[in-house]
């Protein structure tokens, strides 16, 4: 049974939320807080975030957990839906995004779709080697791209595979955010940054 912490200022909706996503057989805690959600944190299998609240933004808690390590999926739940702002929340380490007002049939299928990629990526971590200088704090887009530049050494994929490959079916997700992921993603690698390269009308690869 997956765990979700519902964070929301929201009483109501974190209410809403629980009931449903119980009902659909999920075990849900809610907090109303980032504050309140970081002391909860750490047991999770996914963290729905509200981006607006008091104190401590959603994305603030996002970054936050990302620079500790925590690689628990991420989906901003929010009134922002510009593509700005929704490249800011994938940038901060959010796997998925949703507007608000949202239906419920359409936040449960980007949780399953999350979840199911999260339990993919996590097999393939067990299996599947990375250079030895990758750091641990990769995240999980992060990791997929490298494993792709990886598997396929000396190939270059335009972003609409990237996207097709790390992103399959979120049509909310535009070219700009794989440059963003690629973009942390060198300068988490340090030195061997410079492998991944960008070459013109071709696209990124590992050299």
């Amino acid at each position: 049974m997956a765990r979700i912490l519902v964070v929301d200022d929201e009483q109501d909706l974190c209410e809403i939320l629980r009931f449903n996503l119980e009902a659909e057989g999920f075990a849900v805690d809610t907090a109303l807080s980032a504050e309140e959600a970081l002391e909860k944190v750490g047991n999770y299998d996914l963290l729905l975030l509200d981006v607006m609240m008091g104190g401590m933004s959603g994305m603030d808690l996002a970054r936050k957990l990302r620079g500790q390590g925590d690689q628990t999926p991420v989906i901003f739940l929010t009134a922002l839906g510009d593509h700005d702002a929704q490249l800011e929340g994938f940038a901060a380490g959010a796997d998925d995004y949703i507007a608000k007002p949202f239906a419920f049939d359409a936040v449960l299928a980007r949780i399953r779709a999350v979840l199911r990629r999260s339990s993919q990526s996590n097999q393939s971590n067990q299996s599947t080697p990375i250079i030895p200088s990758a750091p641990a704090d990769l995240t999980r887009r992060e990791y997929l791209i490298l494993q792709l530049f990886e598997q396929h050494p000396g190939r270059y994929f335009s972003r609409e595979e990237i996207l097709a490959a790390v992103w399959p079916g979120d049509a909310l997700v535009g070219e700009r955010s794989v440059d963003v992921h690629i973009a942390r993603l060198r300068k988490k690698l340090g030195a061997d940054g410079s492998r991944i390269v960008n070459k013109t009308g071709f696209g990124y690869g590992l050299v």
